[in-house]
């Protein structure tokens, strides 16, 4: 005879055959075969004591939290780095930074040039280059921003699914249709 022990909420606390085990608990309840063989291994639900019966109440799904992982997904996609004309550019938070103050000082000083460090080695160049890249950079991250907003309101408005994760993000490898860096 095969037996389930269940906590006083009902979840599964102990398995017992009479055919193995020499005491089997008082509060045990006696469960055909078939229950007991289908309590060893379920992944699809959790066996539990309702009302006197033994049941299977399925595992609840988790929805994801989509505001969160559009947000994680735009960021993933906005620190991938872009490519200005073949100047393959870093577009992390702290390179974003260094690229505006870069910006700000080819503003300033239209005769600025600097050492660039691009994903390739560094290569010099002037303020009109510099805020090639500096535009370049700014507008690849709204895009980014852009297309986390279009998956925010498909979601609010129900209309979302999970394939539109994937797809509608700016290219990072296009380049821009700026003058050559070099």
């Amino acid at each position: 005879m095969k037996f389930a022990t269940f906590s006083e909420t009902g979840q599964l606390t102990g398995r017992y055959d009479s055919a193995l085990h020499s005491v089997i608990p008082e509060q045990a309840i006696e469960l055909s075969d078939e229950v007991f063989f289908a309590t060893r291994s379920d992944q699809t639900g959790e066996w539990r004591l309702v009302d006197g019966q033994v049941v299977k109440v399925p595992f609840a799904i988790a929805e994801p939290n989509y505001p969160e992982l559009f947000a994680a997904t735009r960021f993933l996609h906005e620190i991938r780095g872009i490519a200005v004309k073949g100047v393959r550019v870093e577009t992390t938070r702290d390179s974003q930074a260094l690229i505006s103050s870069t910006g700000l000082a080819a503003v300033l000083d239209p005769e600025y040039r600097c050492n660039f460090k691009t994903l390739d080695g560094f290569i010099q160049i002037d303020a009109t280059q510099i805020l090639v890249i500096a535009k370049a950079v700014r507008a690849h991250v709204q895009a980014c921003f852009d297309r986390e907003l279009e998956l925010l309101n498909a979601f609010e408005a129900g209309i979302y699914v999970d394939e539109m994760l994937k797809d509608g993000w700016p290219d990072s490898s296009a380049g821009t249709s700026v003058t050559a860096l070099q």
